[in-house]
């Protein structure tokens, strides 16, 4: 391995690490909010406020913090954000009331919201136009390998050293990243150059077209997979009559697939599906809505639990593959811009699908046959929008 390929394997491990913290300090609140509540004496509706300030904020930031990444450079404001956000988590430790918990979190969103445009864009700027899809993929396989060990990692720092040791902990390990990536991406003001091949016109129009075709499939896709995770456990509980408890090991399937799927997109994309990032995306969005159809009309348990560990799989590989074929087109002048927008839909889709499912689900009383059939039709919303893909 030459001196620059470790250079690009050091600068991608960083990234990568960083990528997780970021979903294992999202994930830190969730897990802690029993013990906060405790502490605090909050209600549940409170207790519900302090997950909606970070998410709303986080949703918020994804557009202007994709702006501020083309405008400052990606290794700017990666270490700008991993800095700020692993001072708030030790500084959620610190909390002493409701508001300062609500102001922590809803700045804690904001810190995170740029860091995605940042760190896909810098690598973007690190590998050549023919690696950069598969070093994409690895790079958003981060965030299942974040959501994976969180729920070990966590409650063994809790049960070592409380909540507030737990955000301590994590806060000094975002710093002692942020260290080692300040130590090994020095100087700041290098810049790289997007693409070594001459610049082409692009129509702004055609790239508004394609960008907004991933906003929807973004948007549709986390609908799925966001109302799966959120009501699954009171499907399998109220419906099915289940403890939970004697299945916690199928908790983690759905994310470990949606890993795997999103580690081999960017191997899909260059190997097999070379110039046909279309119709990757298309086949990988009708493998979510096949799924998603399949738990709809899936009688048997067993039956339930493929099909939702394979939408998830198939919904990875659509989501990724569009970031990954984004990273091939690289002469879009607002990149950081771009994928803020595109993580934007899937935010939005996170946001809107435990609410809208909720609905559903009461206003046919009671009916989870009712809630996968819209699903369903949010699955059908992304196939079509990937015709829309424009090459």
């Amino acid at each position: 391995m030459n001196k620059k390929s470790t250079s690009r394997l050091i600068t991608l491990s960083l990234i990568y690490l960083a990528y997780m913290l970021l979903f294992i300090d999202r994930s830190v609140l969730n897990i802690s909010l029993a013990y906060i509540g405790k502490d605090f004496h909050l209600s549940p509706t409170a207790l519900g406020s302090l997950a909606s300030a970070f998410f709303f904020s986080y949703s918020l930031m994804q557009i202007p913090g994709g702006w501020l990444v083309d405008k400052l450079g990606s290794k700017k404001m990666v270490a700008f954000t991993l800095g700020l956000w692993s001072l708030l988590t030790i500084a959620t430790g610190l909390a002493w009331s409701l508001l300062s918990l609500l102001i922590i979190r809803f700045a804690f969103g904001l810190a995170e919201g740029p860091y995605p445009a940042a760190a896909l864009k810098q690598i973007s700027e690190t590998y050549p136009k023919s690696k950069r899809s598969q070093a994409t993929s690895i790079t958003l396989s981060s965030n299942y390998a974040g959501a994976t060990i969180a729920p070990f990692l966590i409650t063994f720092a809790i049960g070592q050293w409380s909540w507030r040791g737990a955000f301590f902990a994590l806060g000094l390990l975002g710093l002692l990243i942020l260290g080692s990536y300040c130590y090994y991406e020095r100087p700041f003001s290098q810049t790289f150059s997007i693409s070594s091949a001459p610049k082409q016109k692009l129509s702004l129009k055609q790239a508004d077209a394609k960008i907004i075709s991933f906003i929807i499939i973004g948007l549709s896709l986390n609908v799925v997979t966001k109302g799966l995770d959120t009501w699954m456990p009171t499907y399998l509980l109220a419906k099915r009559h289940l403890n939970l408890k004697n299945i916690a090991w199928l908790v983690p399937l759905p994310t470990i697939a949606g890993g795997i799927a999103a580690l081999i997109s960017g191997f899909l994309l260059v190997h097999l599906f070379k110039n046909q990032a279309k119709l990757l995306i298309a086949l990988s969005t009708l493998g979510t809505l096949i799924f998603m159809f399949g738990m709809y009309q899936a009688t048997a348990l067993t039956w339930v639990i493929v099909c939702e560990v394979l939408t998830f799989f198939f919904k990875a590989l659509a989501f990724t593959s569009c970031f990954a074929y984004i990273a091939q087109t690289p002469n879009l002048k607002n990149y950081g811009a771009s994928i803020g927008l595109v993580n934007f839909g899937g935010q939005l889709g996170g946001f809107l699908a435990p609410i809208m499912i909720g609905a559903v689900v009461q206003l046919s009383g009671g009916s989870f046959t009712a809630a996968f059939f819209c699903l369903v039709l949010w699955a059908l919303l992304a196939f079509i929008s990937s015709f829309f893909i424009k090459n």
